[in-house]
């Protein structure tokens, strides 16, 4: 996929903050971070490093967990956006120009089917297939882009892409449910995802914050053991907790200036 040069990008960023008129128009702290982030994400080797070592940690604890004794045949479960597949054009191209996502122009972008993936992500779900673990792909995409999902996991040969392995969200977006569905034939060695409700129902309550922190706390042995986790900062559970649910960018922004921490 092509992706637009620094230069670009910085002159588009430019471009966007001035009306018509010459005038300067409101700009938003939260879409100017989600441009940020999604620079981070296209260009930053960090980034790629962070994924690899996500996705060496998962399949050494696969590895060991071979080779142990299992009544029911093994799992892995993945989340897809920012966990197998990389959504930071989209998130990029609305932030850019000053817009919020938007649950039409997000399924016209799934719907192609032309996501770059996350890095290290393909090669340990195709290896975890190879070893004759099911992968199963719990999404909170809607049913209506079932098609485009799946062409997408098609361009990129990734193992068990059928009806019974993508699982996309019904009724809610709770994904505790649909693991259920998966426990009563597998057992689930590995969960893959980039926001904490793809983990654990303890993170499916509206929380602020520091409950999510706490949480986090009680939990912290699984991270890098049953919990894969791999970095988003453009969204996720983790802007409702900071945010209060708030979506509009001036309150977003009133929020940040509020809650970060500056020095002067």
């Amino acid at each position: 996929m092509k992706k637009l040069t620094l230069p670009a990008l910085l002159m588009l960023s430019f471009c966007s903050v001035f009306a018509q008129n010459g005038q300067p128009a409101p700009t938003s702290i939260a879409n100017n971070g989600k441009v940020w982030a999604s620079l981070y994400q296209q260009r930053a080797a960090e980034y790629k490093a962070l994924c690899f070592q996500a996705y060496n940690i998962a399949r050494l604890r696969l590895d060991a967990a071979l080779k142990k004794h299992h009544a029911k045949p093994y799992a892995v479960v993945t989340d897809i956006d920012e966990t197998l597949l990389d959504n930071s054009p989209y998130t990029a191209g609305r932030a850019i120009n000053n817009q919020d996502f938007d649950a039409t122009t997000w399924k016209q972008w799934t719907a192609k089917g032309i996501c770059d993936t996350v890095p290290g992500a393909p090669s340990f779900l195709k290896y975890a297939a190879s070893k004759g673990v099911a992968v199963y792909y719990i999404t909170n995409r809607d049913e209506d882009e079932r098609a485009g999902t799946a062409k997408n996991l098609k361009l990129y040969n990734l193992p068990y892409n059928d009806n019974t392995h993508l699982i996309l969200k019904t009724t809610t977006s709770s994904k505790q449910t649909r693991r259920l569905e998966v426990l009563k034939t597998h057992e689930i060695v590995l969960l893959c995802g980039d926001n904490l409700p793809d983990f654990d129902t303890l993170y499916d309550a509206p929380f602020t914050g520091q409950s999510r922190n706490e949480v986090t706390e009680q939990l912290k042995k699984k991270f890098g053991s049953k919990y894969i986790v791999i970095p988003n900062a453009g969204y996720g559970d983790w802007e409702n907790a900071i945010f209060n649910h708030k979506y509009t960018n001036a309150q977003k922004d009133s929020v940040t200036k509020a809650q970060v921490k500056t020095f002067q």
